[in-house]
């Protein structure tokens, strides 16, 4: 990737800021997933009160881990050839949060 195409944007997940470097054309994406990892913090923070935000992120990473663990064992569907390739994109922008 070229500089050009970059940009920097400093999320806050679980209250914490984080610098990253991403394509222009990833923000609206990368935003989106911070809302939602955000938003299931929150919903296990909620389920179990006692558990800090530490436990609601590393909860959250989990639930997503184990969706994306279970979409690679399928078996892809020959009508839709680009799946791993969404897959692999979505593990990509997973790993820029974290």
């Amino acid at each position: 990737m070229t500089e050009e195409n970059m940009i920097k944007i400093t999320v806050i997940i679980a209250g914490r800021p984080y610098p990253l470097r991403i394509k222009a054309s990833d923000e609206p994406a990368v935003r989106k997933i911070v809302k939602e990892v955000n938003d299931k913090i929150m919903t296990f923070q909620s389920a179990y009160p006692g558990r800090d935000k530490q436990d609601g992120l590393s909860m959250t990473l989990l639930t997503y881990a184990f969706d994306l663990y279970k979409l690679r064992q399928e078996k892809p569907d020959p009508n839709e050839p680009g799946l791993h390739n969404q897959l692999d994109r979505i593990d990509e922008l997973l790993e820029q949060l974290l």
